[in-house]
């Protein structure tokens, strides 16, 4: 098979605001995101032929999107899945842009996260309005009747399960939120930006252990966007082209079950694990050459499970790497620089592919007075997030501890 490798490019990143009432549409934000995307990129809509988004009957169809917008199709695509789809969407794309079966493609999440339907699997009626749709199937045909309705509380177990096996502590969590809350402190996009201790985050209250309420990513209000290209056509855009250079598309472990199975020998083992020699194969690069990554964090937990199973680190070995400050902006992998869904934002994982690439343009914006320009101080305390050296991003994504999806990109 012919490899996509640098043939397809990202080159436009835009969204709303994060917000925690949007009192908007999916469509006016969806709108809006696609807009900033394209005039991020220097393009307009007629020179867009594709509309792809993913939701959780929660968002508005691509079709609708590109009506509003002016753009004429040649290539649609809603997907009915979460956290691990924006990288899955990107491959789809670069597939069918390689193939000539469109050119340029918008790819978006928008969702009203906190106004609307929420990711607990409840509804705007209140706490006691469970929404049953047809992903109560399955495994989940058990889980919901036992109130394991959220991924916070399917997460636990892993988490619990990891804890025993290693002497962990719940203290890593804390060290996990921390960092990415300074890294927020940084972001004027971020919806959380007033720094938190390790100890902040230990009295903070437990919602479902082994988690407290600053081990989950926010609730909010957004729609976030990016835009897909050949590389032939990105020469002419307005942004430096960022690379694909490959990725693995909701790849699943060989597992018993295709969702979460509870009877797994080790249940904190991670797709990851199966899925990475693919990934680093077919991208060409080494999980240790990575300059700044993305690592869906739903909760705090899923970082450390999704470091180790793609090779950033041994089994067990997380907390250590955490603990040393490995993924501050300085350590030997930056990490949700921007501050992740914990802090930055919560869009369903399209917010942190954005922020990788604006960190592989060297245009991560701050309080560096010449951030547009690429002249950054990495003076941290005069407010600089831009990491200092970026050429090799990962964004790395889960849909639980079953699936999984990336991207590797190069500025």
């Amino acid at each position: 098979m012919e490899s996509l490798s640098e043939k397809v490019c990202i080159v436009g990143v835009g969204g709303t605001a994060y917000m925690k009432a949007s009192h908007r549409t999916t469509l006016s934000m969806s709108c809006e995101a696609i807009k900033k995307a394209m005039d991020d990129a220097g393009l307009s809509a007629r020179e867009v032929d594709g509309v792809a988004g993913f939701q959780v009957n929660d968002s508005v169809r691509n079709e609708y999107v590109a009506h509003a917008l002016g753009i004429r199709m040649n290539y649609g695509c809603d997907l009915y899945s979460g956290g691990s789809t924006p990288e899955a969407v990107a491959l789809h794309a670069a597939g069918l842009i390689a193939g000539g079966y469109c050119h340029t493609v918008a790819i978006y999440r928008s969702m009203n996260g906190r106004t609307g339907r929420r990711m607990g699997g409840q509804a705007v009626g209140g706490p006691g309005s469970i929404v049953v749709d047809d992903t109560q199937h399955y495994n989940q045909q058990f889980a919901v009747p036992a109130g394991i309705s959220s991924a916070g509380a399917l997460f636990g177990i892993s988490a619990m399960r990891y804890l025993h096996e290693f002497g962990a502590s719940t203290r890593t969590f804390g060290q996990i939120a921390a960092t990415f809350r300074r890294h927020a402190s940084l972001n004027p996009r971020a919806l959380m930006r007033t720094p938190i201790t390790v100890e902040d985050h230990q009295r903070s209250r437990w919602v479902v252990k082994p988690f407290r309420l600053l081990d989950f990513c926010l609730e909010n209000d957004t729609a976030q966007a990016f835009i897909v290209t050949s590389r032939e056509r990105a020469y002419d855009l307005k942004q430096p082209p960022v690379y694909i250079l490959g990725g693995i598309a909701r790849q699943c472990s060989p597992d018993p079950a295709g969702g979460w199975n509870y009877s797994r020998p080790n249940y904190y083992v991670h797709s990851g694990i199966y899925a990475r020699n693919r990934l680093w194969g077919n991208a060409g690069v080494r999980a240790d050459q990575i300059d700044v990554a993305s690592i869906y964090d739903a909760v705090s937990y899923c970082v450390i499970e999704e470091l180790e199973a793609f090779g950033f680190c041994a089994i067990g070995e997380a907390p250590g790497l955490i603990a040393d400050g490995g993924l501050g902006l300085d350590g030997v992998l930056p990490c949700n620089t921007g501050g992740g869904q914990l802090s930055e934002g919560y869009a369903h994982g399209v917010g942190l592919i954005n922020e990788v690439v604006r960190q592989l343009r060297h245009r991560a914006d701050d309080a560096c007075p010449g951030w547009a320009a690429g002249r950054h101080s990495y003076d941290r305390a005069a407010g600089c997030r831009q990491v200092r050296k970026a050429s090799l991003g990962a964004c790395i994504a889960e849909g639980g501890d079953t699936r999984g999806s990336a991207l590797i990109l190069r500025s």
